[in-house]
């Protein structure tokens, strides 16, 4: 564990969607940064999709979303058609 400094701007924005979405700051923080590092680890997940995989993460024991997200990417994706 640290501490991680950031702006009093993002202080401000992690507080305002933490309070929306009943998180603590500290909460909110870590929720954005897994959603930023799967978002850049697999550019092909839309928000949907990623969100999912934390889900599925959790499901099987609090994973690491590394582990999962790879896991997740060897999967056939359901086309948009197929989706309905």
């Amino acid at each position: 564990m640290g501490i991680v400094k950031i702006s009093d701007l993002m202080h401000e924005n992690l507080r305002v969607a933490g309070n929306a979405l009943s998180r603590s700051i500290n909460a909110q923080a870590e929720h954005w940064m897994r959603v930023g590092m799967l978002t850049e680890m697999h550019p092909d997940l839309d928000y949907r999709e990623i969100c999912q995989l934390l889900v599925q993460a959790e499901l099987a024991g609090g994973l690491d979303i590394v582990a999962a997200a790879t896991a997740q990417a060897g999967k056939p994706r359901a086309s948009a058609a197929a989706k309905g």
